[in-house]
């Protein structure tokens, strides 16, 4: 058996695109049940995130798996076309499927499930959700049994090398978007946020993602808005009060940090208001993040003693370095992905010579035996001390002879490239079971199920 993955993501397809290949939760099940059955398709896993739809699966046979698959992806465009009205005409599901899905087998989809489980193929590098979202997908192809011994072992091991990647590498260590790393500069003034007051200004989208990341950390909030009914909708969504928007004067003198997106077109904020604010707050320390843009608070206001000023321009030049820093990491964690598949593989070739071995040594040990057989049945008056001695013999003859071809199969499997193709010449040249059948002799816990030809088998 052999790992395949078919899907498209973020780097391959357009929004557009992603969202009619989008498999509602409700119906991963059936979509697992309906995988599986297609001819070729041994086990299957899919992770379906906003990012991207992919298809992880084992395949007996290459060729018919991926043509089964590739129907499989064009049917699932051509039913989304049918059952919503797509918001932008696309090309048709062929040619969709030759610019945006990709398919990748053996080694290449190895890498890719190591990839996409560190978060090196995301969106953003780095992130910690990727890892959730496919550790529930094999969970549920686990539990209804689409996903067998093949998906356990490569899941598992992607699981401890994306584990491995966040513990050796710093890809994680520094925060990625506006709204973070706006909080992280409002700790630098205050050290934590218990009792400090947040005024937001305006119902913008990263004032609100800013604003529920202070709260968490201890802070109140108050919204002020031109609109009073935003406001409320606002504050009431996250557990804050309300601020007249003609009483701004004082409640700038009330807040510790404010987070401003009005979208307006002139400054809101502007140097004279907010140095009154300041005389009435004594010359406690006012933290303002500017997240407009236009921008809502005046450059001016940043040259108030006690008053930092951040505009969207600071907060998207600390993000880039930090998006730099992780790329810089990013190259030490391929370089372990890659030296986890080297010992993964590795190891695996080196299971997959085990059932060679012990069917050559049946094969020869039996042919040793019959000889062995044949001759003292020709010497009816041999005793019992003979017949020990002979039979000694043999056996010493058939593990001399197996000793270094033994040897060779576990090395060659396991630390080379050409490694299968030793073990399949074992075979040709001692005429022994195909490899599958051999496995399942081999494998104490075969019932004979679908899964259980592929318990030794090769997963690259």
């Amino acid at each position: 058996m052999q790992l395949f993955v078919v899907g498209l993501s973020h780097r391959t397809a357009p929004v557009a695109v992603r969202e009619r290949l989008a498999i509602d939760p409700g119906e991963l099940e059936e979509r697992l049940r309906h995988v599986v059955a297609l001819p070729g398709v041994r086990e299957v896993a899919i992770v379906s995130t906003c990012n991207r739809v992919e298809i992880y699966g084992a395949f007996s046979d290459a060729d018919e798996a991926m043509g089964s698959l590739r129907t499989q992806m064009i049917g699932l465009l051509e039913a989304a076309a049918e059952r919503q009205e797509a918001r932008e005409e696309l090309d048709p599901p062929e040619v969709l499927f030759g610019r945006h899905i990709y398919t990748r087998a053996r080694r290449d989809a190895l890498h890719h499930l190591f990839r996409v489980s560190a978060s090196l193929d995301s969106l953003v590098i780095g992130e910690p959700q990727i890892l959730g979202q496919v550790k529930e997908a094999y969970d549920l192809a686990a539990k209804i049994g689409t996903a067998g011994p093949l998906l356990q072992s490569v899941f598992s091991r992607a699981f401890r090398t994306a584990r491995k990647v966040r513990r050796d590498t710093a890809i994680a260590a520094q925060r990625v978007s506006v709204a973070s790393v706006a909080v992280d500069l409002a700790r630098q003034v205050w050290g934590n946020f218990h009792g400090r007051r947040v005024l937001v200004l305006g119902a913008g989208k990263m004032a609100d993602l800013s604003a529920r990341v202070l709260m968490r950390d201890g802070a109140t909030l108050a919204v002020c808005n031109r609109t009073r009914a935003r406001a409320e909708e606002l504050a009431k969504r996250l557990g804050g009060e309300v601020e007249d928007w003609e009483q701004l004067p004082a409640a700038l003198g009330r807040a510790d940090i404010v987070i401003s997106s009005t979208g307006a077109r002139l400054p809101v904020l502007r140097k004279q208001l907010v140095a009154d604010a300041q005389r009435a707050r004594r010359g406690r320390p006012l933290f303002i993040i500017d997240i407009a843009v236009p921008r809502d608070v005046e450059v001016a206001v940043g040259e108030l003693d006690g008053v930092f000023r951040y505009d969207i321009d600071d907060l998207q030049k600390i993000v880039g370095e930090n998006l730099e820093d992780r790329r810089q990491e990013a190259d030490r964690a391929e370089a372990l992905i890659e030296e986890e598949i080297a010992r993964f593989l590795a190891s695996d070739r080196g299971r997959s010579a085990g059932p060679t071995i012990a069917a050559l040594r049946a094969r020869v040990t039996g042919v040793a035996r019959a000889e062995l057989n044949r001759v003292l049945a020709g010497l009816p008056d041999v005793d019992e001390r003979t017949k020990k001695a002979f039979q000694a013999l043999a056996d010493g003859i058939t593990a001399k002879v197996l000793h270094a071809p033994s040897v060779a199969l576990k090395k060659e499997a396991a630390g080379s490239e050409d490694g299968p193709n030793l073990v399949e010449a074992a075979h040709r040249l001692f005429d022994l079971p195909p490899m599958e059948t051999v496995a399942e002799a081999d494998d104490p816990s075969d019932g004979g199920g679908q899964s259980a030809s592929i318990k030794k088998a090769s997963c690259t």
